[in-house]
């Protein structure tokens, strides 16, 4: 086997990669965003958010007073509140409600100045602008300025009436949202999480193991997907931590959370370390790709150390694809495997020796050390 210090002769995996398959991802892009619209979790709220608006708009005309004149922004109010989790649907109701009430006492504070000029329209965007930075108000934000001007420029003298009306039917609608979410099988997204950190485990594992396959191959290696594979390890992980947060939010003031207990504290700490792994393995990636491609790095790794290092790389990566629940007495032989693997890997080391300083026993002491942390990372 060729020593793994560095082919000068071979191309940047990035130089080499820039183009590869841009009509297949193109493709593949278009396939997936088709097959995400009919997917059940959208289907499911599509169902809630039109039973929502339905239901707002046959309660509306019984509203009393001159508010049943304006049937019409009932549904408008159950379209804008609906949100996936129940706690969602209640925060962005109560945002688009505290917003429209800030929008129309603006627009009342400017009508009190006589009929609209270009002046008193330019203040009232000016100051609705201002308003929308509230911290906190969310969707709120949206509604003051245009709700504002609507108000200010099409109310004229039933101005009063329109407001009222107005102000009353997103208030239903937001009531009726609300109920249809809570009522109508509220989603606990605890399946996607755990998907998500299934997923993350496998990716960390190839990755892993298609670096420790590399060691072991003919030098340069022929497969270089994995020196690719930086941005997707570090994309993988975020959507770990936002499906364990959209599980969070999927839970609160949701009935169902009573009878599908969870233990978020445990998720947000399993998402803690699979970042800190996925780190270190990004490290791996990038200080093996140096020494494979970089003719400037100043380091190598000596080819006595190659087929150990790999062989360690390939145990932890085993590990990692061992999943949380499955077979203890397993993770414990992988564990055990792959710890001894790497201090016998940290012990040849020391013994290793040449004139040529970048041929140290440091050379691959970065990856060693990051599979150390890796290892102790899984222990916990």
């Amino acid at each position: 086997m060729k020593s793994p210090t560095r082919n000068q002769h071979s191309p940047s995996p990035g130089r080499r990669g820039s183009d590869r398959g841009i009509a297949a991802r193109a493709g593949s892009s278009l396939r997936r965003g088709g097959s995400a619209v009919l997917k059940w979790p959208r289907t499911h709220f599509a169902f809630k958010a039109a039973l929502a608006a339905g239901l707002a708009f046959l309660i509306a005309p019984h509203m009393p007073g001159v508010a049943a004149q304006y049937a019409y922004y009932a549904p408008l109010g159950a379209l804008v509140s609906m949100y996936p989790t129940v706690a969602g649907t209640l925060r962005q109701g109560m945002h688009t409600l505290v917003g429209l009430t800030l929008g129309i006492g603006l627009a009342f504070l400017l009508i009190a100045f006589g009929t609209p000029t270009a002046l008193t329209v330019g203040v009232l965007v000016g100051i609705g602008i201002l308003l929308a930075g509230i911290p906190k108000l969310g969707a709120g934000t949206d509604w003051i300025p245009s709700v504002a001007l609507f108000v200010l420029l099409v109310g004229g003298k039933n101005a009063e009436n329109m407001s009222f009306g107005y102000l009353v039917q997103i208030a239903v609608g937001v009531t009726v949202g609300l109920a249809v979410n809570v009522l109508v099988f509220p989603p606990l997204n605890f399946d996607a999480a755990t998907a998500s950190v299934n997923r993350l485990h496998l990716v960390l594992s190839q990755q892993l193991k298609d670096m420790g396959n590399a060691l072991q191959e003919q030098w340069p290696p022929r497969h270089e997907d994995w020196a690719l594979r930086t941005g997707a390890l570090s994309d993988a992980a975020r959507a770990v931590r936002l499906a364990v947060q959209k599980a969070d939010d999927s839970r609160r003031a949701n009935p169902r959370r009573r009878r599908y207990p969870r233990d978020l504290n445990a998720d947000y700490r399993t998402v803690e370390n699979l970042e800190r792994v996925t780190f270190h393995i990004r490290d791996i990636t990038e200080v093996l790709s140096d020494v494979i491609w970089n003719e400037d790095a100043p380091y190598a790794i000596p080819e006595l150390l190659s087929l150990p290092l790999g062989a360690a790389m390939s145990a932890v990566g085993e590990l990692l694809q061992l999943l949380e629940g499955e077979d203890i007495d397993q993770r414990k032989r992988l564990q055990d495997t792959a710890t001894a693997l790497v201090d016998q890997l940290i012990a040849q080391a020391g013994r290793v020796r040449g004139d040529d300083p970048k041929n140290t026993p440091d050379s691959a002491g970065a990856i060693v050390l990051s599979l150390h942390r890796i290892l102790r990372v899984l222990r916990q």
